[in-house]
């Protein structure tokens, strides 16, 4: 037997935080239940792409498990055959491992226990606990009756044991067509929680399952399977979101009415994230209507989908240990999941320089056939980061937006007459424009630069206000980038106004790409998925998915800009 005094000192040592779960559990161990095991587990449907809210529950399930030397399940509750694949099931473990959490031997299904669930429905039937109804659905929807209005029984409520076990055991075999006849649970149609009025079991679904074939045609309902593989699998802490809280009374009854060990059911508040959606529902009609490209748009708030775009694991652990786990449902700002990926990425990220709309400098008094290398940080926040050489030439790129021919009076970058800091290298002054004769558009600047500035501050004390990042042109990668922005306008798009869907609030400029970005050579040796930062523009990520040597694709994570900081200075200033 584990001690659970232990358990519970090593869970306060090792959370950052505590929460009412941590002090259920607690309880439970002071009080030696479950013989002090803390045993809990991650239950996905097979029904579609983990997204950031699953995070929050894998990082909670396969977290309490850490603190409290317990043990954590993967478990696929793959009930519905119509709906699942073995690609969901795919990409939900790849997710978990990713995230950095590791179930062991602990893989379990629901339809590795679909033949236990049989008996246990069998058992049901026998205690007259259960019937097989001949109503259609429609007409079991009748018959429930409404929040204000009770429910009235079935005409087959009262079948005798014989007839169900005979109906029942034939529904099995396969004689009856789907929706001929489901069984249902007999408790109380005038219940005030309509779950309880005699809720279906199983059903018919002559459907191929993606692991047992076309050996069932029925196939169990999640809420009597999910509380009977909680049970099979010892589970003592069974943790889910809010919606499930009406549903307790049914996971309690189907436990209770069974000699089978009976797991506690907690519930916790789900994440809701502004500038997106959650629902697995509202995702598949993103990808299967042809809004994002598939479901690991960067756009996407899936794990697949912030995995490609450049996002870490422990950015993600990080964000779903600061927002904590609560009772009560409320909307977390995107702009703290940034914060947490910019608080990781700069400390891990490389730098480098890339330029996203090339305006090309020409240095006048540079050597046209001199090029040399400058010493450039690879990371100031990691001194072993150590540093990397840059190539210099007499043209370069810089960003279009560093320039202005009549700036304004806090402009301090590059203008006509101004000098500036080439990062890393020297200081240029802006000699002359030169335009494009029919459109009147800038294409070319000329420059003359200061050989003693070279790395440093200019030998005369002379100072300069605007530092500027650039490439060589000579030594340029040509790239793609993708600035994306979020996928919605509207705060909480789940909130929709009467007559429109929530696709009514998808924003048009949620990405924009731009196809003639120029990179330091350096950069075409990160590896897929690799993260970077764009010196003064924000970190980026080499897409692992669309990427190529030849033709390198960048995806921007977040910008350097971050409005999570600033709200975090107004708290602390304002409890001053």
């Amino acid at each position: 037997m584990t001690d659970p005094n232990k358990n519970s000192e090593k869970a306060a040592e090792s959370s950052a935080s505590t929460n009412f779960i941590r002090y259920i559990i607690d309880a439970d161990l002071k009080a030696g239940k479950n013989d002090g095991r803390v045993h809990t587990r991650f239950p996905p449907e097979p029904n579609g792409y983990l997204h950031i809210g699953h995070a929050k529950s894998i990082c909670l399930n396969f977290g309490l498990a850490r603190d409290y030397n317990g043990l954590c399940n993967l478990r696929f509750d793959d009930t519905d055959p119509s709906k699942e694949s073995i690609e969901y099931v795919d990409s939900i473990k790849a997710d978990v491992r990713w995230l950095g959490f590791d179930w062991q031997d602990r893989e379990y299904y629901a339809s590795d226990y679909f033949e236990q669930l049989f008996e246990y429905a069998v058992q049901l039937i026998k205690a007259g606990k259960a019937y097989v109804d001949s109503l259609s659905a429609d007409e079991i929807r009748e018959y429930r009756g409404t929040l204000t209005t009770p429910g009235k029984n079935s005409p087959y409520r009262e079948r005798s044991i014989e007839e169900n076990l005979d109906l029942f055991e034939r529904m099995r075999a396969g004689e009856f067509k789907d929706g001929e006849h489901v069984l249902r649970a007999k408790i109380d149609m005038a219940s005030p929680n309509i779950i309880m009025r005699d809720p279906t079991l199983y059903r018919i679904k002559h459907v191929a399952h993606y692991r047992t074939g076309k050996m069932w045609c029925i196939y169990p309902m999640y809420d009597f399977t999910h509380c009977l593989s909680d049970s099979i699998e010892g589970i003592t802490h069974s943790n889910c979101t809010l919606e499930f809280e009406p549903n307790r009374e049914l996971y309690d009854w189907v436990l209770d009415n069974l000699d089978v060990f009976h797991p506690q059911q907690i519930e916790f508040a789900r994440l809701n994230l502004s500038f997106t959606v959650l629902s697995k529902r509202k995702l598949i009609r993103l990808v299967e209507e042809g809004h994002v490209e598939s479901w690991d748009d960067p756009r996407m708030p899936t794990i697949s989908g912030l995995r490609r775009r450049g996002y870490t694991p422990a950015s993600i652990r990080n964000f779903c240990d600061r927002i904590g786990v609560a009772k009560a449902d409320s909307m977390v700002d995107m702009a703290l999941l940034e914060y947490c990926v910019r608080e990781d990425l700069n400390k891990t990220a490389p730098r480098f320089m890339g330029v996203l709309r090339p305006l090309k400098v020409v240095i006048d008094n540079y050597p046209a056939d001199r090029e040399e290398e400058l010493e450039a940080i690879n990371n100031p926040e990691d001194p072993s980061a150590g540093t990397r050489m840059v190539p210099f030439s007499r043209e370069l790129y810089i960003e279009r937006d560093d320039f202005m021919e009549d700036p304004p009076k806090k402009f301090f970058r590059l203008a006509p007459g101004r000098e500036v800091r080439l990062r890393y290298a020297y200081f240029i002054t802006c000699v002359d424009v030169v335009k494009d004769p029919a459109s009147g558009e800038i294409t070319e600047l000329h420059c003359t630069y200061d050989p003693a500035t070279r790395g440093g501050d200019a030998p005369d004390g002379r100072r300069v206000k605007g530092t500027l990042h650039w490439v060589s042109a000579k030594h340029a990668v040509n790239a793609r980038v993708r600035l994306y922005n979020a996928l919605f306008t509207k705060e909480n798009p789940n909130e929709v106004e009467e007559g429109k869907d929530f696709t009514a609030y998808l924003n048009p400029d949620s990405v924009e790409v731009l196809n003639n970005c120029k990179l330091e050579p350096a950069l075409a040796a990160l590896a897929p998925g690799g993260n970077c930062q764009f010196e003064r523009l924000g970190y980026f990520c080499m897409d692992a998915k669309k990427a190529s040597p030849e033709s390198p694709l960048f995806s921007r994570t977040v910008t350097l800009r971050d409005t999570w900081a600033k709200i975090l200075k107004a708290q602390k200033k304002n409890n001053r």
